[in-house]
Order: structure tokens, then C-alpha cells, then sequence
């Protein structure tokens, strides 16, 4: 079968458009973010949250508990509304210039999903087993849960499914063909929310350590594993991109977008850039 490919002039765009600024702006709000609710911690756990019977946990934990999961709910339905109602509706004839700004972009968005994960999985998950460890829980809702479970775990989320909704509706490549690394990427640690659930079972029914190593608390592990597949996200994405860039500053034929939306896992062939 012939392989419909497209020749451009050389035309060096901006660098503004591949620029780093909204990932550290990104990176820097959800950090600062966090370490003021880390802050928050420091000054209300032990004097406010010990007892989840007394009206000053009510006035300090369960309504920011309230408050976040409807504020997180209202932003998760916002994100993926407005990302598909912007959506590209016309993929086929997107430029060379354009398609590679996207993948930079997406390459962005991955990066605060990963940082947005490191703080839910790694940061506050760390921080809660040492929190239960020294303090008996009279309640599923403790302060550390609060954070962890209903804020950290929910914001990942929404970024891992922001970045996906990206993919699928900016890219061609993403278009037409489902991910599975991709879907495995965002959907794995997601299942770390619904894991929750069983945590908390366990945790109603027996007494234990905290310890990452106890079978009730191995789908945590093995769902923070599944972050993983980042790799091949990459693996899927850089022959593309090898391909545009090849095109974009050195003049090389690359396959049309049509092309790649027909046959996306030829894109994702390293071999397919070289013919």
C-alpha cells in the first residue's frame, strides 16, 4: 500500500510555542497548594482532629471534607466539558507545527499529572501510615484521610483524566485508536480512590499496622504501579514526534494526519519514521 506523506518548507517556529512556563506554573500552584494544606495539617490535626465526636472536628475537618469533594466533583465534570466541547473537529487537516505544539503540551499536562501523583500516592500516603501508627482512629474520616484519600487521590484524578481527554480529542494519533498504555496510565492509580473502600473495611474490621506490606493494603501498591505505563505512553508518542520534528526543521516528508488517523499504529512504529 502506497504511504500518503506530506513535504513542508522549512519554516523554524517560535519557541514561545514550546514553551516550559505553563508546566512550572502548573507544578508551583499544585505545590504551593499542598503545602499550605500541609501547613493546615501541622496546626489542626492534633488540636482539632483527635476527637471526631466534638463540634471543632465537625467545624474543621468535616466541612473542608464536604466542601472539597464537591468542589473536586464540579471541577472534574468542568475539565473534560470544556475539553471536549473545544475539542478539534477538524484533525485531518491540523499543520505539522501545530500537531507538535500539541504533543508538547501533552508532554506538560503528563508532567503535573506525575507531580500531582508523587504528592497523593508517595507524599500523603507516607504521611498517613505514620499519622495511624501514632494516632487510634475513632473514625474512617480522619484529618490524614481527609487529605489523602478526598483531596490528593481526587486531583490526580482529574488531571490524569484531563490529559487523557487531551490526547483523544487534540491528537491524531490518539483519535481513532484507544491507548491501552495511556488508559492504564490514568486508569490504574484512579483505582486507588475505589481502593479505598476495602481499606477502610479492613481497617473497621481489624486492627493493624500500618504497613505497606499487609495484604489489605497491597492494591495501593499494585495500582501506584500501574503509573508505569507512562513509559509506554512515550514509547506510543516519540515516533510521532520524531517523525514532525524531522518535518517541521528539516524539510522531510512525514505522513499526512488523515494518514495517521487511519493506520495510528504505524505511528507509533519507530520504524515507521524512517520510510
Amino acid at each position: 500500500m502506497a504511504q500518503t506523506t506530506t513535504a513542508t518548507t522549512i519554516a523554524i517556529p517560535e519557541r514561545s510555542l514550546f514553551s516550559w512556563n505553563r508546566m512550572w506554573l502548573g507544578v508551583g500552584l499544585l505545590s504551593g497548594w499542598y503545602i499550605l494544606v500541609n501547613l493546615y495539617e501541622r496546626a489542626f490535626a492534633f488540636t482539632k482532629g483527635l476527637d471526631y465526636t466534638s463540634a471543632e472536628y465537625q467545624t474543621y475537618w468535616m466541612n473542608l471534607l464536604l466542601a472539597e469533594l464537591a468542589l473536586e466533583a464540579l471541577a472534574f465534570i468542568a475539565v473534560c466539558t470544556w475539553l471536549w466541547i473545544t475539542r478539534d473537529k477538524n484533525l485531518e487537516n491540523i499543520s505539522p507545527v501545530e500537531e507538535l505544539r500539541r504533543y508538547w503540551n501533552l508532554g506538560l499536562f503528563i508532567v503535573v499529572y506525575t507531580v500531582a501523583i508523587y504528592w497523593g500516592a508517595s507524599y500523603f500516603t507516607e504521611q498517613d501510615g505514620t499519622w495511624h501508627q501514632t494516632v487510634i482512629r475513632d473514625t474512617d474520616f480522619t484529618p490524614s484521610h481527609i487529605i489523602e484519600f478526598y483531596q490528593s487521590y481526587p486531583i490526580y484524578i482529574i488531571l490524569g483524566v484531563g490529559s487523557f481527554m487531551y490526547a483523544i480529542t487534540r491528537l491524531p494519533m490518539f483519535a481513532r485508536a484507544f491507548s491501552i498504555p495511556y488508559a492504564v496510565l490514568v486508569g490504574s492509580p484512579l483505582m486507588i480512590f475505589p481502593n479505598v473502600g476495602l481499606n477502610e473495611f479492613g481497617h473497621t474490621r481489624w486492627f493493624m499496622e500500618e504497613l505497606f506490606v499487609a495484604p489489605l493494603h497491597w492494591g495501593f501498591v499494585a495500582f501506584g504501579w500501574g503509573a508505569l505505563a507512562i513509559m509506554g505512553v512515550w514509547l506510543q508518542a516519540c515516533p510521532r514526534v520524531y517523525e514532525l520534528m524531522k518535518q517541521v526543521y528539516y524539510g522531510k516528508t512525514a505522513a499526512s494526519p488523515t494518514k495517521v488517523m487511519d493506520e495510528p499504529e504505524k505511528a507509533a512504529d519507530p520504524i515507521y519514521c524512517e520510510v
